[in-house]
């Protein structure tokens, strides 16, 4: 553990870290090096903490107070640990701090405004006062301004532009975007002080979930869990050709499990793989571009899942175990999607392993050093699944954390507690402005119902395709992504695109009893009401250009009741959790994908590599983000039994495996064109949804045949090359 003790230092520059501009990252820094201010930042940080796990379990405070004061607090910590704008001289410096403060406390003032005359609002039977416009006014302006701190402009602009469409150009538009509008009272009203917009359920998931989740990945990093994740990926990896590589993939994958920041991941990991993929004899932007697209699966992997398994739960209303439940098993086809590029790409460039007794650990060593930090997750899991809720479950995995530490030789201390408190609080300044700020996106969107005519637009432009309607998702979420975090670009998506998806992935379900003539009873009498005269198709098997006939004649008023009546209830929760994991899946598209792909931009300054060319490399590899998604929308990956997700994931692996082999023109030895080209719809026999179990099980056998026959051709190579 001691070379992973040494690497941080020489981790990426401080704006690598997120997109805040380096010269303000440095300023902070330097702002934070202070004595004073840093031991003030300190004692914030820390009563943010205790003030937030009070509110996780013994408050009884309104959500509205609660969501205010995560609002003022997190205002106030984003002001005196992010600058407003880079000072060069000392006089500019002490000036933009002082602003900051006035800023800080203006957003605590906010907070404490709303909780002491909510009741004299209502009074006045939600009329603004002066000081009413004021304050809302101060309050929409100030975390317009602390997102532009941590997200850059983007965002906040997005917001003017939404805010300004309720309440004023939005009744110039013609068509179906056209909205008579509002008065500006009422969309400051449901902005701020009604418990919307920012103080809504956005706010709800971030003080709640979020903060607790990233808490608790602070308290095992403080407890050296970090250390031994890695050490463990490298007993377990470390040994094969390529071992490095491996190594990246597996500790991503575990770490990401924990902190949900794929940012995080590269540069906490990346410090220590990319130097041993280097050294193993990996080109040095391949072992970035691994790096990158392996600590991107760390939003992707439960339990955290970033902030999207919380906001996933809170918009499908379905439960946050089920929801980390079925995110398992795609989690791992995309990190062995990974493995399979680094496995690839060994054999190319003829990597080694790294010796043995000087590099890699045992089993023994790392188990008997660091068992006690898998407690820790045992506790979270069997909590959760014990009934406890999430915010309970981490608060008690927290606890756990501390325990199992004086299992250890450094156990945590009162100082070391303190710490990760401090740690975790500023680990979620970002996140926190960026939910509460997209809360007023996702306000005007609900007040409008653009969420459904957008919907309708993506449906009636895709022709009722879900497959186009999925291309046109991923572009959006390409767009998005290039200005949006990933958990904003999803909540941006879902409000907007995933009634459409599911709708579609519905639908085909739909026809597929029609097809099958499987309709239920009840679900005939809407088409006796549409199309009486082909009623009695309906009794029998039919082909599918009837069946999408007699769908398209049921008028939509009844659409939503034709699904309930035909499909189980299950077959709905898990059609509506696909929509939204697609979405998820794509949104994280932006950080491996050129031109702004923060992820592969930070691998790359750790392995000193172009930023574009190793964001490149990183989309390459990552191509798992768009192949799983499509499991979800035609496969039962997530919705079936565990004996089709399990056989769904098998040949889907395969399926992958072959079409990295056609991308990369390598198997265990070099392909020739013929071969390389047929990689492809041998991949796509395995992945293509087809529901024929002889025709996975043949492209099956003709990969494993040219894998084994690649793998002897391969043995063969390095003898002559060596002769």
């Amino acid at each position: 553990m001691s070379n992973h003790e040494k690497q941080p230092e020489t981790g990426p520059a401080p704006g690598s870290l997120d997109n805040i501009r380096d010269e303000e990252a440095a300023e902070a820094s330097e702002r934070l090096s202070n004595p004073l201010v840093g031991r003030t930042v300190f004692v914030l940080a820390i009563l943010i903490a205790v003030s937030h796990l009070y509110f996780n379990t013994f408050s009884t405070l309104s959500e509205l107070w609660t969501s205010a004061l995560h609002f003022g607090m997190f205002g106030l910590l984003c002001a005196l640990t992010i600058p407003m704008v880079k000072a060069s001289s000392p006089g500019g410096q002490r000036f933009v701090f002082a602003v900051d403060v006035v800023l800080g406390l203006a957003a605590l003032g906010c907070a404490l405004y709303l909780i002491g005359f909510e009741d004299a609002l209502y009074a006045r039977g939600v009329n603004f006062s002066t000081a009413d416009w004021v304050v809302s006014v101060a309050a929409v302006l100030l975390i317009l301004e602390f997102a532009r701190r941590t997200t850059g402009w983007f965002i906040p602009t997005l917001c003017v532009v939404a805010l300004s469409y309720v309440a004023w150009w939005g009744q110039y538009v013609d068509g179906i975007f056209n909205f008579p509008g509002l008065s500006w009272e009422t969309v400051l009203f449901r902005s701020y002080m009604g418990g919307q917009g920012m103080l809504g359920s956005i706010a709800r998931i971030s003080w709640t979930y979020v903060f607790m989740f990233i808490l608790f990945g602070a308290f095992l990093v403080k407890s050296g869990a970090g250390d031994f994740i890695v050490e463990l990926a490298r007993c377990a990896a470390g040994r094969f050709v390529g071992g490095p590589g491996f190594v990246a993939v597996f500790s991503s994958g575990l770490m990401g499990s924990v902190s949900g920041s794929s940012v995080a991941n590269t540069v906490s990991t990346g410090v220590i793989t990319i130097p041993l993929m280097r050294k193993a004899g990996f080109p040095a932007q391949f072992a970035a571009g691994v790096e990158a697209a392996a600590s991107t699966g760390g939003q992707l992997m439960p339990p955290v899942m970033g902030a999207g398994a919380f906001i996933m739960a809170s918009y499908t209303q379905v439960s946050y175990l089920t929801i980390i439940a079925v995110a398992a098993l795609p989690a791992f086809m995309y990190f062995l999607s990974v493995a399979m590029f680094v496995r690839v790409e060994a054999k190319r460039s003829h990597a080694v392993k790294l010796e043995q007794d000087e590099e890699v650990p045992t089993l023994k060593e790392v188990m008997k050093d660091g068992w006690h930090y898998l407690l820790p997750l045992v506790v979270l899991v069997a909590a959760l699944v014990y009934g406890f809720t999430p915010t309970y479950a981490a608060g008690i995995a927290i606890l756990s954390v501390i325990a199992a530490s004086w299992l250890s030789k450094k156990p945590m201390m009162p100082r070391d507690i303190l710490e990760a408190m401090a740690q975790g609080s500023r680990n979620i300044v970002s996140t926190a402005i960026l939910l509460i700020t997209v809360g007023l996106i996702v306000n005007v969107v609900s007040t409008t119902g653009i969420g459904n005519t957008f919907s309708l637009m993506i449906t009636d432009w895709a022709g009722g395709s879900l497959l186009i309607t999925l291309v046109l998702v991923a572009l959006a979420s390409l767009i998005l992504g290039m200005g949006l975090p990933v958990t904003a670009a999803y909540i941006v998506l879902a409000t907007l695109s995933a009634p459409a998806i599911y709708g579609l992935i519905a639908q085909s379900q739909l026809l597929d009893l029609m097809v099958s003539g499987n309709l239920p009873e009840q679900a005939k009498s809407v088409f006796m009401l549409a199309t009486p005269d082909q009623f009695n198709l309906l009794n029998a098997p039919m082909d599918m250009a009837t069946a999408k006939q007699m769908l398209d004649a049921v008028p939509d008023t009844f659409s939503s009741q034709l699904l309930e009546q035909a499909l189980s209830p299950h077959a709905i929760t898990m059609a509506l959790v696909s929509a939204h994991m697609i979405i998820f899946w794509l949104s994280q598209d932006s950080n491996v994908t050129p031109p702004v792909c923060l992820t592969a931009f930070a691998a790359a300054a750790i392995a000193g590599t172009s930023q574009m060319r190793t964001g490149f490399t990183a989309w390459k590899i990552a191509k798992g983000l768009y192949i799983v998604p499509l499991l979800f929308a035609y496969s039962p990956l997530i919705s079936g039994d565990i004996w089709e997700m399990l056989r769904v994931f098998l040949f889907g692996l395969f399926g992958i495996y072959a079409i990295v082999a056609g991308l990369e023109g390598f198997l265990e030895h070099r392909l020739n064109w013929g071969l390389r080209l047929l990689m492809f719809p041998i991949g796509g026999l395995m992945l293509w949804p087809h529901d024929s179990l002889i025709l996975d099980s043949a492209g099956l056998v003709i990969f494993l045949a040219l894998l084994v026959w690649s793998g002897r051709k391969g043995s063969r190579a390095p003898a002559v090359a060596g002769a």
